[in-house]
């Protein structure tokens, strides 16, 4: 299996080995030249860091982990993997053959593993016969990237791979399986983008690989584009047309036409326009114009004009279908740099995530990485800070995973060595994956961790003190010294108390390119809900 992976390019793999994968180990062993191993201190901090890995560079990466509980542990990150579209490849063992389908409760054992996983991934492959192997894997692969991207788990039982064969392993997978353009749907939709005064592009993750497409139309258009979490970076922020939330909702109210461009439209047809009542199209009025590669996403929201392709090649067409016949649409420039100016004061009121995200993006590089965790600052991040590149924003998606911040900023840290990676992350998800402060310090994993520290579950509390009178149960945190804690494992710890203090700690911290945690204390309770900005059922003010 595991020179199979090698041959469809994994070069990194991640994980904790067991007795059903020991002899995928001794592979990684006897091929550690060419495939560096991450040893992790937790299954779900190896998948996570594989997912981030995945979702930081478009392209598959791997963990290992033994069946069972093992997979089970890493469900949570495939889980997230599946939701933000990221090739992730979960390599895995299973009971020896004779027991397959016995139910004796061997070592490890699930009812229906491959079952279990297919709920919730794309694919889950038995290998019985070492001879397919090499067709197995190319397979998962082929899986992985075709269509909607996502991740798929191979086992094979312990004794099968524990046996010497004569297998011979080709080249990996070269076909990535996508839909040819229909004519019919690009030339009506193409009609009907032409027909807008006030369009707009919202971009998901199917967006993240034709950024120069998308760039090429929004410039044609003269429109704004926008993202929730996934599609953001696709367009600049800083882009006279690349914008966040904030500022799209300012101008949501006469746009006339949305182009979804891989995206599932959860910011203006779930966030904004209620997250209680299932829509399964548009009931407000403006022309919906949706390009995915996954059909069955014009059927979860049914668009007025369907394109079912690859974003890359859409929008390259609609470029040269529109060109002749769009009309000239800069008088659209002042109002739209007059949105991103007010959306920009009006969310000044969050604080103090404002100000600490402000030095945060002025000293790291434009193609440094973000990963926020589910927090009171990662929240705040959706529409808080400027993301200026793709997939320099790696967040956790619909699922929404409490703690899956640290894991998966170490794994993109790790694919991405000579870039610079922040996680930025709150004091009860960071202590999810506190352990992996060790796997930071075995590998020198140069890590900028940015821990807010104040001592609850703070969303927990809000929603505590608002619908329930303020009977705190479950919120209050009671955590250790974590600078100290820190520098117990081998990594660098350091504090800061205010904006101010932050910013010569991060900008050495950047600089050395080494491990650190930095303790941000806040004050229980300080922090502006960030909630207004990211529901807006209205227009904010």
């Amino acid at each position: 299996m595991l020179l199979a992976a090698k041959a469809n390019g994994i070069k990194q793999v991640f994980g904790i080995p067991g007795v059903q994968t020991y002899p995928l180990w001794d592979a990684l062993k006897r091929h550690e030249s060419d495939l560096a191993t991450i040893l992790t201190k937790h299954e779900q901090g190896a998948a996570y860091m594989a997912f981030g890995a995945a979702k930081s560079t478009g392209r598959p990466a791997a963990c290992t982990v033994v069946p069972g509980p093992g997979v089970l542990n890493a469900s949570a990150a495939l889980c997230t993997a599946m939701g933000t579209c990221s090739q992730v490849l979960c390599l895995t063992g299973q009971i020896p053959s004779t027991f397959m389908g016995a139910g004796r409760g061997h070592l490890h054992e699930l009812a229906d593993q491959a079952g279990t996983l297919r709920s919730i991934i794309k694919d889950a492959i038995h290998i019985e016969d070492p001879v397919q192997t090499s067709a197995a894997v190319n397979q998962a692969f082929k899986t992985m990237a075709g269509g909607r991207p996502g991740p798929v788990a191979i086992d094979m039982s312990w004794d099968v791979m524990a046996r010497a064969y004569d297998v011979s392993i080709g080249e990996g997978n070269q076909v990535v399986d996508k839909p040819a353009l229909d004519e019919d749907q690009l030339a009506a939709a193409a009609k009907a983008i032409a027909a807008a005064r006030r369009p707009m592009i919202m971009c998901g993750a199917g967006a993240q690989d034709a950024a120069n497409e998308v760039l090429a139309l929004a410039e044609l258009l003269h429109c704004p584009v926008t993202a929730f979490r996934s599609g953001r970076g696709v367009v600049a922020e800083d882009h006279p047309l690349g914008m966040a939330s904030v500022a799209a909702r300012l101008l949501w109210d006469r746009c006339d036409l949305l182009i979804g461009i891989g995206s599932r439209l959860e910011m203006q047809y779930m966030r904004w326009a209620g997250m209680g009542i299932y829509r399964d199209r548009p009931e407000d009025g403006r022309v919906v114009v949706r390009i995915d590669i996954d059909p069955l996403e014009m059927e979860r929201f049914i668009p007025d004009f369907p394109v079912v392709a690859d974003a890359t090649d859409a929008c390259a067409a609609l470029v040269s279908a529109l060109t002749p016949i769009v009309p000239d649409q800069r008088r659209r420039t002042g109002e739209i740099a007059a949105a991103k100016a007010k959306a920009e004061r009006l969310i000044q009121r969050i604080q103090p995530q404002v100000a600490y995200w402000k030095i945060i993006r002025k000293l790291l590089p434009r193609d440094g990485f973000i990963v926020p965790e589910v927090s009171q600052m990662g929240f705040t991040s959706y529409f808080g800070v400027p993301i200026l590149e793709p997939r320099t924003y790696v967040t956790e998606g619909f699922q929404g995973n409490l703690g899956f911040g640290y894991h998966t900023a170490l794994g993109v840290k790790a694919a991405n060595p000579d870039k610079a990676v922040v996680c930025v992350t709150g004091d009860g998800g960071f202590m999810f994956g506190v352990q992996e402060l060790a796997t930071a310090a075995h590998y020198n994993i140069g890590l900028i961790t940015l821990v807010f520290n104040n001592g609850v579950f703070g969303n927990v509390l809000r929603d505590q003190d608002i619908h329930y009178a303020g009977r705190h149960i479950g919120v209050h945190l009671h955590n250790p010294d974590l600078a100290k804690l820190a520098e117990v494992f081998g990594v660098k710890g350091v504090k800061a108390t205010n904006p101010d203090e932050l910013r010569p700690i991060l900008a050495r911290a950047i600089d050395d390119d080494e491990p650190v945690l930095i303790d941000v204390s806040v004050e229980t309770g300080s922090e502006a809900s960030p909630w207004e900005f990211i529901m807006m059922d209205e227009s904010p003010a």
